[in-house]
């Protein structure tokens, strides 16, 4: 009989039966003191249940709330773990650097990374600093529609910056006259577009 697992609805876990009825586990009951009948019991079904759930032995249980989700953890450790990290970078593209830097650098504040030079590249752009990670901002043609595009940000291709404050924000941008729109849930986050119609989000967490 072939062993399986499921998923786990209302907190209920869905298991293989196991047959003790097996010629090579068959448990004899004859004249036997109870106890020792039920010793026997138990090391059949230990017994039985180990052989046909080797396959079973990379399912992890991970508590979701009051439900329980069984996955199998096979795929994750096949030897594909190539170590990632964290996102190093973000490359958006830009019609004219010089307009950009006004929106990045002047508007929202982020700061250059000059250690990473842009004279080896055949292309104008610049490196930013967003916490420990980078946008790649690069002069090239957009192959992006600028027109058309989803009012909301969030329904679009976009990049997720961390906040501290979204007011703050928003009122950088009815300042500056940057159109933008408000997460959809009613979390804290404000979606915007750049100069070159990337869409943006800004995501209030806490420190």
């Amino acid at each position: 009989m072939a062993a399986s697992a499921s998923l786990i609805t209302a907190g209920l876990l869905s298991v293989p039966s196991l047959h003790l009825n097996d010629q090579a586990n068959h448990v004899r009951f004859g004249a036997m003191p109870t106890n020792t009948l039920l010793t026997q019991n138990y090391k059949a079904l230990a017994r039985n249940s180990r052989r046909r759930s080797r396959h079973l032995s990379a399912v992890s249980k991970i508590s979701a709330g009051e439900e329980t989700i069984v996955k199998e953890s096979g795929a994750a450790k096949s030897g594909n773990d190539i170590g990632i990290l964290s996102i190093h970078h973000v490359g958006l593209l830009c019609e004219n650097l010089e307009r950009s830097l006004e929106f990045y650098q002047n508007l929202l504040g982020l700061e250059i990374n000059e250690a990473r030079p842009n004279d080896k590249l055949p292309y104008k752009g610049v490196w930013f600093w967003v916490g420990s990670e980078m946008i790649h901002l690069m002069e090239l043609p957009n192959p992006d529609p600028l027109a058309g595009r989803p009012e909301h940000g969030g329904r679009d291709r976009h990049t997720c910056i961390a906040v501290r404050d979204v007011s703050k924000l928003k009122a950088v941008f009815d300042k500056a006259g940057i159109p933008y729109t408000l997460s959809k849930s009613g979390r804290p986050a404000i979606f915007a577009r750049d100069p070159d119609a990337n869409a943006l989000e800004f995501t209030q967490v806490d420190n």
